[in-house]
């Protein structure tokens, strides 16, 4: 038996391109229709432009372009003869049941009334105005129109209709990040509107439309609210919560979600405290001694203190008593969300603190040889994944290569490039190959995620590895939220992250029931 929820959906050039801008001719997109585009891409539902003959040369050129950037076909309406269209569609894209969605604006619907048979019409109203008998992004059992006022209701419209095809079976999952980092996501597969095979349905949240309305239609929030900080007010207390300031679209986003206590949200605003802040993650950290057994490696934090000064005269006995020996590597004290959380810097002389160019408050951390080998670990859910990168060259690298410059500290943005060696100044380091084949211990390791799971109560969550050369220690140096896990094969990480969200959702409901 088919599915009965959307198979396809086909966009009018009435609905997606505006008239020619008046005072230089060019052709324009409507409001929307680039959004509207970017989720259809990878939504696993086949997508197509129409438009009638004698559309304007200009206006085919540019849904031509449309075409071939975001993979959609496109083909001829032809209101005297609708049924060859028809055919044409049924022949691209398959005729096994489910609904084509078609698109378009109000200001010619002829042709598309002789659709409604076999075709769900889907008017975008030119002027917003409501309809009697029709509500935003919906319709009735007997109607084969609806309506719609912006285009960024359509996907809502969507996860509708595939929602009720899935009965009881289907979860909605709304998602909200920054454009580019769900760019990243979707285009490996893991937003489609469309079901996935644990029945999850993917829909994009957007603050250009009423928050409260989307959620009415979701059953889980999965989010990178991160992406929305405006500032960070640190707290002075390791048991109070930073006082994070988010955009006025995340506010109300969280405002929303309090009356949706039946909302599963992965993961709660509140659990992602400690990720924002360095210094709460590393006392954090220091838990993981208790993970700690005779005969094997020791899984711990870097050693490290908070500044709130550079110039402050007892920071060269704070470092002492801290055993913190030159060279040490310097971070903001906030990890994400503002525009210098990634401003580092690597110090080779205790001296050179002063005036330093990090924002304070700032972490002065251990650096650690590690052979320029980082383990990348990913946890979803229950599964956990890693991946190797080359990092930073072992200190007396990072000395040869800064004597040069007088030992001056070495700035960079983690974000953008880290300081690297060629292999052929690597001498004083081990392979990388052969310091990922026997330093490092994964059961150790699964065993601190699982504890670094529970203890932050995140679902879906990154830390960065190194194996401390002599010793073994395997140092956990970073942890962040919702990490693209790009590294890991699409074919692993992707099915593992539906099963992630789907598993959170059932504990959720099965807590609330007892």
């Amino acid at each position: 038996m088919g599915f009965d929820g959307v198979r396809g959906v086909l966009l009018d050039s009435s609905a997606v391109v505006s008239a020619a801008d008046t005072q230089n001719d060019d052709v324009l997109l409507a409001p929307g229709a680039d959004y509207l585009f970017r989720k259809l891409r990878y939504s696993n539902i086949p997508t197509g432009i129409t438009y009638a003959l004698g559309l304007s040369t200009p206006k085919v050129k540019l849904l031509e372009t449309i075409s071939k950037q975001f993979s959609f076909d496109i083909f001829i309406l032809n209101s005297s003869s609708i049924e060859v269209t028809e055919k044409e569609v049924a022949r691209a894209w398959g005729d096994y049941g489910g609904r084509i969605l078609h698109v378009a604006s109000d200001i010619n619907t002829e042709p598309f009334v002789k659709l409604s048979n076999s075709w769900l019409c889907i008017i975008l109203r030119s002027h917003g105005e409501e309809l009697a008998g029709h509500t935003d992004g919906g319709t009735s059992e007997e109607s084969s129109v609806l309506y719609i006022d912006k285009l960024e209701q359509l996907p809502m419209t969507i996860c509708s209709f595939n929602r009720k095809a899935m009965g009881k079976d289907g979860l909605v999952v709304g998602y909200v990040m920054k454009p580019s980092r769900e760019d990243d996501f979707a285009k490996r597969g893991a937003f489609p509107l469309s079901p996935t095979g644990n029945g999850l349905i993917f829909m994009p949240l957007t603050f250009e439309l009423p928050i409260s309305k989307q959620l009415q239609q979701v059953d889980v929030i999965i989010h990178k609210a991160t992406d929305e900080i405006i500032s960070v007010e640190l707290s002075s207390s390791l048991e109070i919560s930073n006082n994070i300031i988010y955009s006025k679209g995340m506010l109300e986003l969280q405002r929303c979600l309090e009356e949706r206590s039946d909302c599963c949200v992965i993961d709660p605003f509140g659990n992602i405290d400690p990720v924002v802040d360095r210094f709460k993650i590393q006392n954090l950290l220091l838990g993981l001694e208790k993970l700690n057994t005779e005969g094997r490696y020791k899984v711990r934090a870097p050693r490290c203190i908070k500044v709130e000064n550079f110039d402050v005269p007892d920071l060269r006995q704070r470092l002492l008593e801290a055993a913190l020996s030159p060279p040490s590597i310097v971070k903001a004290q906030v990890a994400c969300g503002v525009s210098d959380a990634h401003s580092m810097a690597i110090v080779y002389k205790v001296d050179d603190y002063k005036g330093l160019n990090v924002p304070v408050p700032a972490i002065v951390q251990e650096y650690v040889n590690h052979s320029s080998t980082l383990f990348k670990f990913y946890v979803l859910g229950e599964k956990i994944f890693h991946t190797v990168k080359k990092s930073t060259p072992n200190a007396d690298i990072l000395i040869k290569l800064s004597e040069q410059t007088g030992l001056e500290p070495l700035l960079f943005d983690s974000l953008k490039s880290l300081p690297t060696a060629q292999n052929e100044q690597q001498s004083g380091d081990a392979s990388y190959q052969e310091a990922e084949k026997h330093q490092m211990d994964l059961d150790l390791v699964t065993v601190a995620a699982k504890w670094l799971s529970e203890m932050l109560n995140l679902t879906i969550f990154g830390f960065d590895v190194v194996v401390q050369d002599g010793t073994g220690d395997h140092v956990i140096v970073d942890v962040n939220y919702l990490p693209s896990f790009k590294e890991v094969p699409d074919d692993k990480a992707i099915p593992a992250f539906w099963e992630a969200i789907k598993k959170k959702y059932k504990l959720r409901q099965n807590a609330n029931q007892e």
